[in-house]
């Protein structure tokens, strides 16, 4: 499907789709990482990589993105902390009232990284924990010593008074792994966790025989549902928009109103965000509906961010939740989860097609 075709004029209206609220923007501002982790989407490794927006170019974009509102800005990478500039920009985006965070892998936080995270701003960060052990996750990071370089990195957070989450990426290989990893998070101190449900981009594409079933991803979700009434820390599901069905599913049989946390770092509003409260901007400045959709909705060196929000065809496709097709099309919790739209391109070529990972059939199908 080539998905600048898409017409606005058959799909939407621009005039009901225009503003839509900005609420996260994740901008990989460099692919160099010094690890080589088997799931990664953007296939990063040692650059350097060409086309990288300079300092100027990220002062423009971060104008940019406080026109459109004052979302939370997520540096990520690569790994971040290779951007020698880094901190300017944590500190540029900070002065412009946006509130900044950053998604480093915890290995090269240094004593002097962390002071300039709180002097810059930087209001949290993430650190993924793919396993429980060193051997487990070192082996999914791709480099020795990962597992006990992330520890020491949030060791050196917390001296600095910065409050991390930890972020895990599920598959086969660490399925029975995640309450380890959850009771660790506990025990480091961690104020949230977020889990991922592998998308098979990137190097990811080379590992989709780790991607866990549809009868397995609805197990682990209605298992992180029973954690939110065990534990204090804020719990978030990415690229697993079943959860918000889950969610209303599982309140209504316990008899329980649904509530969520709608702002901040930890907000639950609906499933799949990808270009209505959130999008992905590449090292290059490309947006993207998120950064496991490489659908490109404009370039920013060209047009503006503004624009490319308001405007992109992608977009405005993607905030009309009818324009779903297939089984998404149908089902009653389309406006609340929305289907993985990453996970639906690579499996069939268009974004707007089914879920494939999901097992649910809507009410409708069965009358």
């Amino acid at each position: 499907m080539n998905t600048n075709d898409i017409s606005t004029s058959k799909t939407h209206p621009h005039a009901d789709n225009k503003g839509s609220s900005l609420r996260l923007v994740a901008w990989e501002t460099t692919r160099n990482c010094n690890l080589s982790c088997m799931h990664c989407r953007a296939s990063a490794t040692h650059g350097p990589f060409s086309g990288e927006l300079d300092t100027r170019a990220s002062f423009l974009l971060l104008d940019q993105i406080a026109e459109v509102g004052k979302p939370i800005v997520i540096l990520t990478g690569g790994e971040p902390l290779l951007r020698p500039d880094i901190f300017d920009i944590a500190q540029y985006g900070t002065n412009k009232g946006l509130r900044m965070v950053m998604a480093p892998n915890g290995t090269l936080i240094t004593e002097k990284f962390a002071k300039q995270m709180v002097d810059s701003g930087i209001q949290r960060i993430s650190v993924s924990l793919d396993g429980a052990t060193r051997e487990r996750h070192d082996k999914f990071r791709g480099v020795e010593g990962a597992f006990e370089g992330a520890l020491r990195g949030i060791e050196l957070a917390i001296d600095a008074g910065i409050e991390f989450q930890i972020n895990t990426t599920i598959t086969k290989t660490n399925l029975d792994e995640i309450p380890k990893i959850q009771e660790l998070a506990i025990k480091l101190g961690a104020v949230a966790h977020h889990i991922f449900l592998l998308v098979p981009t990137g190097r990811g594409k080379y590992i989709v025989d780790q991607e866990i079933t549809a009868a397995e991803y609805e197990r682990t979700l209605n298992w992180f549902y029973d954690q939110s009434e065990k534990t204090t820390l804020q719990l978030k599901a990415t690229c697993a928009p079943h959860y918000y069905r889950i969610l209303r599913q599982r309140a209504k049989k316990d008899g329980k109103s649904v509530t969520f946390k709608t702002h901040g770092m930890d907000a639950i509003t609906r499933g799949c965000l990808g270009g209505t409260g959130f999008c992905f901007i590449s090292h290059r400045g490309i947006v993207q509906p998120c950064g496991f959709l490489h659908v490109n909705c404009g370039d920013v060196t060209q047009t503006s961010f503004a624009d490319i929000w308001n405007s992109s065809d992608v977009f405005l496709s993607l905030r009309n939740f009818d324009n779903l097709k297939e089984k998404c099309g149908i089902c009653e919790f389309r406006k609340v989860c929305g289907g993985c739209r990453a996970r639906a391109y690579e499996a069939t070529g268009d974004f707007l097609a089914e879920e494939p990972l999901c097992s649910y059939q809507p009410v409708s199908i069965g009358t």
